[in-house]
């Protein structure tokens, strides 16, 4: 099994993104080799060239190059350079643990890049994506609508309501943001869909703002990353985008059963049983802490 496949398959096997240090550590001694051959390989084609164009310069005449000379053997340390060997040596192990570590952790990135490039050439549906630190196997974005369907038909569906999916938006493009400031936005109370995106580990505080009540801050966590599929905020798309698929979302709540949806609406019982959509419970707010 060559080394390019088991990578493969650890990026494929693992539930959370595998991260460097966690490949260079699990197959260091491999990762080593296969970087000293193919320097041995690449110094061995130089050779070659270089041997190539000589031919090509030099007359054609019996030439033999002479062996290259031993080194002189070092002089014996003397007593005052023998009194810090033993720190010399420690240091020399550090450095030569350390040049190890970048060495490995820099050839399995590059057979990652490898593996990269080879499932973005071939008709694939998925992919090797760098996401919040790590690398995991993904769908491609452009099968996004079987998928959505297909998850769709899950059982139970993916649970995040639209009013959740919301307040997330706006502390993903504003954080760290306070809860006042999230309502504000928003132009409803969203203390109790903050509390929701708590307990889901997608948002998590960030300190307080120095202002007077000190209330709060919520930031996005590496959570909301890996659900989301983000390498870092960076790769959030635009606001212009972000209306777009909200519109889309709201066009498709209107459009399908809700318990065809693939994010989950509280309801309420109406008249003669009619289930109405609510927003979700908020909760009371501290006047010493702001709203959570």
């Amino acid at each position: 099994m060559s080394l390019k496949a088991k990578i493969e398959a650890v990026i494929y096997a693992a539930e959370e993104p595998v991260t460097l240090p966690q490949i260079a550590s699990l197959l260091q001694a491999e990762l080593l080799e296969e970087r000293q051959t193919r320097l041995n390989a690449e110094a061995s084609m130089q050779k070659e060239l270089e041997a190539e164009s000589r031919s090509e310069v030099e007359p054609a005449m019996g030439f033999e190059e002479t062996p290259e000379q031993a080194e002189p053997s070092a002089d014996k340390p003397s007593e005052g350079a023998a009194l810090g060997s033993a720190e010399s040596a420690a240091e020399d192990e550090k450095r030569a643990t350390r040049q190890r570590d970048r060495e490995t952790r820099e050839e399995a990135r590059r057979i990652i890049a490898q593996l990269i490039e080879e499932y973005n050439s071939a008709d694939r549906g998925i992919e090797i994506r760098e996401i919040a630190g790590g690398y995991r196997v993904a769908t491609k974005a452009e099968y996004h609508d079987v998928v959505r369907g297909f998850i769709k038909s899950l059982k139970p569906p993916m649970k995040l309501s639209l009013q959740a999916l919301e307040t997330l938006a706006v502390i993903a493009y504003k954080q760290p943001v306070t809860a006042p400031e999230v309502s504000e936005i928003r132009g409803v109370d969203s203390a109790g869909v903050l509390g929701s995106l708590l307990s889901r580990k997608l948002i998590a505080t960030a300190g307080r703002k120095q202002v007077i009540g000190r209330p709060i801050l919520y930031k996005t966590t590496k959570e909301f990353l890996l659900r989301f599929g983000l390498k870092d905020l960076n790769e959030l798309p635009s606001i212009e985008e972000f209306e777009k698929m909200a519109g889309e979302l709201a066009e498709t709540e209107d459009a399908v059963p809700a318990k065809d949806l693939p994010f989950e609406e509280q309801t309420v019982a109406g008249e003669n049983g009619t289930p109405v959509h609510t927003e979700e419970a908020p909760e009371p707010e501290r006047a010493d802490e702001g709203t959570e």
